[in-house]
């Protein structure tokens, strides 16, 4: 069975919590304690129904202000489709979290209030599943019920998004009417709007082809760990551990292992305690070759022929997440893949304004939640791609050397 990560987003009140506790009440994805718990405690707020949202808000200040701050992760399955929702905030302020939250989305969700249109937040958060990558979106037009299931209401939405979205880097657009709260088209289709031909939500979750989004030709495998068991019946055993973050890896291949540039041959691949003929993402497994090559954590094994060179100036689209500014000359930890070295800010090209695309060239600093392209100097080679080919070898996050807080999110244009 495989795996959908799904990231919701959009502006506050538009039923975004309200419609993952939707999708986990109809699925059988929640006990009768959990739903009992929140029908006591919407009935105590005065509420004449039960408040959905309250399975996904968990922080007392998200409760006590309807909204959502933090990211919140909720697991659930179908018989067809295993899925994590990353349920992020909708406010601006919080754009980081969405950040977040979208990195390893598979799909994105954006809900629109009926009534409202599409509001900045909308064509903000389409802006950020764009250039995140995102190569599923979905918009899904909430609180019909409150426009009286209007089909021209949700034609003029569906027909200004679309014109939007072809400014955007999205390769798949569906747009669907729903109410979250009376579950219309959110597991069943509805009575109330025969107008509407397309699928529901889950049914659409559930067929959305996302095993070819990965890319299976550029093999790429960032050693994490070197496993040397110290049992006799496995004495001259010396794997390479790590998850599979492009391609596909067979024994007999001819690889490389960056940067030292030692080839070898793959001997065998080892998944927990047996052998396994290949090896694609996102698989964690362990690639034994047949001659002794120095191999440590933060080295890449990739195919001769098709492997990253190893760069130290690098051009990224970066999300800063702190408030105290990203500044020239300014010195940073960068953790890529399972690398890790320090890195020095040497131009801030440009910050981007999500709302409009436009470019300030005139800027020497990104503050709190803002995105611009940024140059830096690393210490150590890194073995990357550009993020618009493989998302997992063209990331990294910036830390903080003296508080080792994570302070920025990265996207990587090329390396020189």
């Amino acid at each position: 069975m495989d795996l959908l990560r799904l990231a919701t987003a959009g502006s506050v009140d538009d039923g975004k919590s309200t419609l993952i506790g939707r999708l986990l009440l109809d699925s059988k994805a929640i006990f009768e304690d959990q739903y009992e718990a929140i029908e006591t405690t919407s009935a105590s707020k005065g509420y004449d129904y039960t408040d959905l949202a309250l399975l996904t808000d968990g922080l007392r200040s998200e409760r006590e202000q309807g909204i959502t701050i933090d990211v919140a992760y909720r697991y659930f399955a179908t018989p067809k489709r295993k899925f994590i929702i990353a349920d992020t905030p909708g406010h601006v302020q919080y754009t980081r979290n969405m950040v977040t939250g979208a990195s390893t989305a598979d799909l994105g969700l954006i809900l629109v209030d009926a009534r409202q249109g599409l509001t900045e937040q909308s064509r903000r958060h389409a802006v950020l599943v764009s250039l995140l990558r995102v190569p599923h979106l979905v918009l899904a037009v909430n609180k019909m019920d409150l426009v009286g299931h209007d089909p021209d209401v949700f034609e003029r939405i569906n027909d200004a998004f679309t014109a939007f979205a072809t400014r955007l880097n999205i390769p798949d657009l569906q747009v669907i009417p729903i109410s979250a709260l009376h579950g219309d088209n959110v597991v069943s289709r509805s009575e109330h709007m025969p107008w509407y031909e397309g699928p529901s939500l889950m049914h659409h979750l559930e067929h959305v082809h996302v095993a070819s989004d990965r890319d299976l030709v550029a093999a790429r495998l960032p050693v994490q760990y070197v496993i040397r068991p110290k049992s006799d019946d496995f004495h001259d055993y010396r794997g390479y551990a790590g998850q599979v973050a492009g391609g596909v890896l067979r024994p007999g291949d001819e690889v490389v292992v960056l940067p030292s540039g030692m080839t070898s041959r793959i001997a065998s691949i080892d998944l927990f305690d047996h052998e396994i003929p290949e090896a694609f993402p996102p698989m964690s497994v362990t690639v034994r070759l047949e001659d002794d090559v120095d191999v440590s954590r933060g080295d890449m094994i990739a195919r001769v022929g098709n492997a990253p060179r190893p760069s130290q100036d690098i051009d990224a689209m970066v999300c800063w997440m702190t408030a105290e500014p990203l500044r020239l000359d300014r010195r940073l930890v960068i953790k890529h893949t399972t690398r890790t070295g320090r890195a020095l800010v040497k131009d801030i090209r440009y910050r981007l304004d999500v709302n409009t695309l436009h470019r300030d060239q005139d800027t020497s600093e990104l503050g709190l939640n803002e995105i611009g392209r940024v140059r830096l100097r690393v210490t150590v080679p890194l073995l990357c791609d550009p993020y618009s080919r493989n998302r997992a070898t063209g990331s990294f996050i910036l830390i903080d050397e003296v508080t080792g807080v994570t302070v920025g999110a990265g996207m990587i244009n090329d390396a020189e």
